[in-house]
């Protein structure tokens, strides 16, 4: 049976609550009680030696006698609590006994302590034992009292009740905490449950493609806030790659709707003999096919670059040599449009796949070549750190708007909605590009300001 966890979180609180309440009662009963029959020991020494000197102040040094009335008193008192002395003057005659003087007295006090201890602490085995103490009066002693008690120590009623009541109050103490731990167990497991249900509200509503909900406010719990944030990021990325997925199903199928449209047109055209079916015709019908099939190419590029299973064929290579090969490929393009090509820095090597960075270079300059307008000028510097290696191709081109940046490596994803179709480009050039370099463990980076130029850095290990 699963359960809330509002309500496992109460039952917790609340059951580590009575645990440690009740290590504590246990703890503390035992210590207390320990201290206290300790003390009661203590005391009960303390009460044999007051009895001698009480009985020494009732002793005539000049007649050498002794009041007995007080001493009856005095043994009176101790017998109502709990000692049962006998008096012995110096040559062992018994001046008073409490045995003598009330012996139904004397037995009905040892069956009652005697009770009462086997009652309460049958662990303890105490019994009635007796003591020998001197009575002195000016340093001198002048007889001996035996004083008989419960050993190793005794309780009184007060003393019962003393524990009692203590017992009462450990109790009470475990009842109310065990009581608030609950109120406070409910109080924080709502606190802590809320932003959680509004989680997972929120996550039902994104699976069933509701992108646009979010979760509002915040929970002061680190852990929470951190949930909360990943789960709206999850919610705005996911609305930009469902974004992304119909731009691409729109931008996939306009691609392929004008060449087919195109060359069905012209077909029909010959077919129903309004066209004669000249070689011009054909060959525009075959350029159509073409792009066609570049465009099926670089989609199936893509797709092979952004397999789980791309293998990577490393060898070590230099940066410098394939970006000057790289360069070569469009040297027909430069010349036409009269750009100016630099190359800086020194010669890196790293361990990659010499094809796939090669196609990283040749997609960066393609773009760089065909957004650069005539006289513009191309940059591509190299240069290196411990671990890294890193190459910029920094153009004067058109540039891409500051919004439109973080997107760019998207597929199909155009900042000019139509500069690729004058271009010739399929839009997935620079998808492929990230995809290769993060399969490298490296990245790259896009920097451009509209009508100024753009940059793009790729760093790869080494």
């Amino acid at each position: 049976m699963k359960h809330s966890l509002r309500t496992k979180l109460t039952l917790t609180i609340a059951l580590v609550m009575l645990i440690t309440i009740a290590l504590i009662s246990i703890l503390a009963n035992f210590l207390i009680e320990k201290q206290f029959t300790t003390y009661l020991a203590s005391q009960q020494q303390n009460q044999t030696q007051e009895i001698a000197n009480s009985l020494s102040q009732h002793y005539n040094a000049a007649t050498k006698t002794w009041d007995t009335n007080f001493v009856q008193t005095i043994g009176m008192d101790a017998l109502y609590d709990g000692y049962i002395i006998t008096v012995y003057d110096l040559d062992k005659q018994t001046i008073w006994d409490a045995q003598t003087c009330d012996m139904n007295q004397c037995s009905q006090v040892m069956n009652d302590i005697t009770q009462s201890m086997a009652m309460k602490y049958p662990q303890l085995n105490g019994e009635f034992t007796s003591k020998i103490v001197d009575i002195t009066a000016n340093n001198e002693k002048i007889g001996t009292v035996s004083i008989g008690y419960y050993g190793p120590y005794f309780l009184n009623e007060n003393d019962f009740q003393f524990l009692q009541a203590l017992n009462e109050i450990l109790i009470g103490i475990a009842i109310f905490s065990l009581f608030f731990s609950v109120v406070v167990g409910t109080i924080l497991a709502k606190r802590f449950s809320r932003p959680i249900l509004k989680t997972v509200n929120a996550t039902r509503q994104i699976s069933d493609g509701d992108y646009a909900v979010r979760i509002e406010g915040n929970s002061n719990t680190r852990e929470l806030d951190e949930l909360i944030g990943s789960i709206n990021h999850l919610a705005d990325s996911l609305g930009k790659q469902e974004a992304l997925r119909k731009q691409l199903t729109a931008d996939v199928a306009h691609e392929l709707r004008t060449p087919i449209t195109s060359i069905g047109t012209h077909i029909e055209a010959m077919i129903e003999g309004v066209w004669e079916p000249t070689i011009e015709r054909l060959q525009s019908c075959y350029d159509e096919i073409l792009r066609i099939g570049k465009i099926t190419a670089d989609l199936e590029s893509l797709a092979k670059v952004e397999s789980e299973n791309l293998k990577l064929d490393k060898t070590k290579i230099n940066l410098t040599e394939l970006a000057q090969k790289a360069v070569g490929n469009f040297e027909a393009d430069i010349n036409k449009k009269h750009l100016k090509i630099s190359m800086d820095g020194n010669g890196s090597d790293v361990w990659a796949d010499r094809d796939r960075i090669s196609q990283v270079l040749i997609n960066l300059l393609s773009n760089a070549v065909k957004y650069t307008p005539d006289g513009g000028a191309i940059q591509i510097v190299c240069s290196e750190t411990d671990q890294w290696a890193k190459i910029t191709i920094k153009d004067t081109g058109i540039g891409i708007p500051e919004d439109e940046l973080p997107f760019v490596f998207e597929r199909f994803y155009r900042a000019d909605k139509c500069r690729n179709r004058k271009t010739g480009g399929s839009g997935i050039g620079l998808a492929i590009v990230k995809s290769i370099v993060t399969a490298h463990g490296g990245s790259v980076e896009a920097e451009s300001r509209l009508n100024e130029g753009s940059c793009f850095t790729v760093m790869l290990p080494k």
